[in-house]
């Protein structure tokens, strides 16, 4: 087994199981040596792993391992400083990093690091009172202290759908999925890169974001060629409609002006007829003045 196992979440429970108090003091320090077999057993009882005793050197005496303890402090004497859940972390450079090309460097601050979460885990009767998410967040919080630290990441067997929701919730990003990642009893396990950016980090672009944008891009494209379709469609109902009475049956897409321009001409056309009665009435009374005139002239003559 390497130096540094793989990162792991806790995914299983103690045999067991202690009572809490109803109001839990849950209070963090760093872990020290004192807290060493505590540490190694919890380590056992959560995880599938089995962790070398190099490692949890490291992890008391403060070695290449940061570390922050959960404790309850409102337990009985003698059990107050007891480990009821711990985070373990370590510095890894940026650029020699797995997730080196989510990360947007900045030339003017150094040699960047992340901190990369190696075991995360909570006794079962302290669960669901927020001691993960808290400790989470301590991590989160050193990190940010850091100037040159760009990140904090890990990894969370597939199937660990609390942890996965837990990181979702708290903004973490999941950058990708690792087939195989985990080698369990000899079974092989995928795992999932979950990361938090930190101090104005941001990943250029993500492959799961292509993804999802790709997939948004082809989402509209379909919708507009449908509202095409759609439209073209309506179109020639439309123009097949067939109405005996012309100036009643109006198409939908005739318009204001169209219908005044029917009536202007419908008025128009009006007019003349009218002005041709008229005209043929004046005729008629100019023949018959011009008649009864001559009559007249005849009658004076005689």
């Amino acid at each position: 087994m390497s130096r540094f196992p793989r990162g792991f979440v806790e995914n299983s429970s103690m045999d067991e199981p202690e009572t809490p108090p109803r109001r839990p003091s849950i209070c963090f320090r760093p872990i020290n040596p004192s807290d060493l077999e505590r540490l190694e057993q919890i380590h056992r009882d959560l995880f599938p792993i089995r962790y070398e005793s190099e490692f949890f050197q490291n992890v008391v005496n403060g070695g290449d391992i940061v570390s922050w303890a959960a404790v309850d402090r409102s337990r009985p004497d003698g059990y107050s400083e007891e480990l009821i859940g711990f985070v373990t972390a370590k510095f890894v450079p940026a650029k020699e990093s797995e997730i080196s090309d989510l990360i947007r460097y900045d030339s003017s601050k150094g040699e960047e690091t992340l901190v990369y979460i190696l075991t995360l885990g909570v006794v079962e009767t302290y669960r669901k009172l927020g001691v993960a998410k808290s400790l989470i967040k301590e991590v989160i919080k050193y990190a940010s202290s850091i100037p040159v630290c760009r990140g904090v990441y890990l990894h969370v067997i597939a199937h660990n759908n609390p942890a996965i929701r837990l990181y979702k919730r708290m903004s973490f990003r999941c950058a990708r999925r690792l087939h195989g990642f985990y080698l369990i009893n000899g079974q092989h396990f995928d795992s999932y890169l979950f990361v938090y950016f930190v101090n104005g980090s941001r990943s250029p672009c993500s492959p799961l974001d292509l993804v999802v944008l790709v997939v948004n891009y082809v989402r509209s494209g379909i919708k507009v060629v449908a509202s095409k379709l759609t439209m073209k469609h309506e179109e020639k109902g439309l123009r097949g409609l067939k109405c005996k009475d012309k100036t009643r049956c109006l198409l939908p897409t005739q318009t204001k002006r169209n219908l005044a321009s029917s009536e202007r001409v419908s008025s128009g056309a009006l007019s003349e007829t009218q002005g041709r009665e008229l005209g043929h009435i004046h005729i008629a009374r100019e023949l018959h003045r011009r008649r009864s005139g001559r009559e007249l002239h005849r009658r004076r003559i005689g």
